[in-house]
């Protein structure tokens, strides 16, 4: 029972799983959270929600980390997706502002494909060079980083695209 509860969460509810983009499916769930959070809570508490959710998840990849790498027999396992969910959720903390499904589309968009490139460094330093629980998770917020600061560019250059 146990280990079907780490799958489940380390798999960001089986997203994860799919043979097909474990890593997009997976952060799907971190824009659910977003929307779901945006949706049904109080403007004042939004922010901090996001916030506790995002540590919760990063908690969780610590802690989840050293199972999936032996269930899995890899490091970096392509089915354990908690550093996605808290890449995607990193970008609506640091990226305030805008209409929700437009922040959360350019947010998902950009932030799949920095993380999936990871052409600017320190992303690919990261993701090369540093193992376990801290390699896995930060070249997603690196990637998150990233994604939210052509965000704002794109907010300063053509407001409508996100307003």
């Amino acid at each position: 029972m146990k280990e079907y509860f780490y799958i489940a969460v380390s798999s960001a509810f089986g997203l994860g799983l799919s043979p097909i983009a474990p890593g997009t499916l997976g952060a799907l769930s971190g824009v659910l959270f977003h929307i779901l959070i945006v949706l049904f809570l109080p403007i004042k508490m939004q922010w901090l929600s996001l916030v506790a959710v995002f540590v919760l998840v990063c908690i969780a990849n610590h802690l989840l980390t050293p199972w999936a790498e032996t269930y899995w027999q890899c490091s970096d396992p392509k089915h354990f997706v908690l550093d996605e969910v808290a890449g995607y959720l990193l970008i609506p903390i640091i990226f305030r502002g805008g209409e929700l499904w437009k922040v959360a589309l350019w947010g998902f968009f950009l932030f799949r494909i920095f993380d999936v490139f990871k052409l600017i460094p320190p992303a690919k330093y990261i993701d090369r060079n540093m193992h376990g629980p801290w390699g896995i998770l930060l070249d997603d917020l690196v990637s998150a980083g990233y994604a939210a600061l052509i965000m704002y560019g794109i907010r300063w250059i053509k407001p409508e695209l996100l307003l």
